[in-house]
């Protein structure tokens, strides 16, 4: 009987030799075959429940919320990871993702911190409605956004927009209380600064490590104000961090901040993989993307017909996902930001519009399949879900 091919490979030998050995002196893992799916579920659960513990006002328009797990076990994370929560709000089934701003070598708890933004419905029903003792519906950790020790420069330069200070927070209190070996330069810009969420906390972390440097940048200062002011550029980074030399970009905050900072960024010679861009959901004034069709306006509506079902109403200034969402169904989603994939639709007749950076992949764009999370009607539709 002949060989078959593949015991003609280079190092075919020494493979089954490294087999054999395994066999004998390691350790048989067949005994847990029939707790895999559990081992699984421990470390990546499509759903846990989540309690309310505590509520911690961190700025006039922001609040912390601490959750703990109805069953006493939270799944681990990475700083700079978020979780999802299924909500019903107005009679409406949807989802928001949030960053956790907790570190993760806290396991007690997941702590959110949440920020009103215009027509905010899930930011605004946390904020305003949410109690001690609430049990809330969540998804396990997910994200990319977090420290990579193959890939990443132990120098990290976090530039954080608004509530983009989320994920920093998270890697920032993991660093100093684990005492990893990390450097830290955190600019962040708020238009005044009573809005700095933990401005405090990381102006005490600042003065006591000297791997914590935080530069606050606020647009209208107060008076008498000393630290930085207007936006973050080029100039006030390169002053701060000296060169940009082994060390790593991560940017988190609004759409208008990534528009002016990676340019500034690309400018002081810092190549594009060495910034990372967290998700932060769709652009909240899509009309004013300069690619936007001018004689569409944010408050036309269009018919949209699922293929199969009556249409629905769709406003051109919001997300797909969104107005299939009012319309009661149920599209699957988690990030809400073109990331996860989850809410992929296929469009059989009209056009929608997708602001630049979209990761779309080559097969969905050849076959018209788009995300609905970041997906914009601009004229009546068909699709299929």
């Amino acid at each position: 009987m002949s060989k078959a091919i593949f015991e003609a490979f280079d190092g075919y030998q020494g493979i089954v030799d490294e087999i054999d050995f395994s066999r004998k002196h390691g350790v048989d893992y067949t005994v847990y075959r029939d707790s895999v799916d559990q081992q699984i579920n421990l470390l990546h659960p499509s759903r846990i429940s989540l309690r309310v513990s505590d509520i911690i006002v961190e700025s006039p328009s922001t609040k912390t919320l601490r959750f703990v797990s109805q069953d006493g076990y939270l799944p681990p994370f990475l700083a700079g990871q978020y979780i999802a929560f299924f909500l019903e709000v107005g009679g409406v089934r949807t989802r928001r993702p949030y960053s956790l701003s907790s570190p993760p070598n806290q396991t007690g708890y997941y702590d959110i911190t949440v920020r009103r933004v215009e027509r905010g419905r899930v930011s605004n029903y946390l904020l305003d409605e949410a109690r001690r003792g609430d049990i809330l519906e969540g998804s396990g950790p997910s994200g990319h956004f977090y420290f990579n020790p193959v890939f990443h420069d132990r120098t990290q330069v976090c530039l954080a927009g608004g509530s983009g200070i989320t994920p920093f927070m998270s890697m920032i209190r993991e660093a100093v209380e684990c005492g990893l070996d990390r450097t830290f330069y955190l600019f962040y810009g708020n238009k005044t600064l009573d809005e700095a969420i933990f401005h405090d906390e990381l102006g005490r972390l600042s003065g006591r490590f000297q791997n914590i440097i935080y530069v606050p940048v606020i647009e209208n200062p107060p008076g008498g104000y000393a630290g930085a002011t207007g936006l973050i550029t080029g100039d006030l980074i390169m002053k701060t961090i000296g060169d940009v030399a082994d060390k790593t970009f991560y940017l988190c905050g609004p759409q208008g901040m990534y528009d002016f900072c990676v340019p500034e960024l690309q400018r002081m010679g810092v190549p594009l993989r060495k910034i990372r861009r967290e998700i932060y959901g769709p652009p909240a004034h899509i009309w004013e993307d300069p690619a936007w069709p001018r004689e569409i306006k944010a408050e036309d509506h269009f018919r949209v017909r699922v293929a199969g079902g009556k249409p629905i109403d769709a406003r051109a200034g919001e997300p797909l996902l969104t107005a299939l969402e009012n319309a009661g169904l149920r599209v699957p989603s988690l990030c809400r930001s073109g990331e996860c994939s989850m809410c992929r639709i296929k469009i059989l007749s009209g056009k929608v519009f997708q602001p630049a950076g979209v990761p779309v992949r080559k097969s969905d764009r050849q076959f018209g399949y788009v995300h609905a999370c970041v997906s914009f009607p601009i004229e009546d539709l068909e699709i299929l879900t």
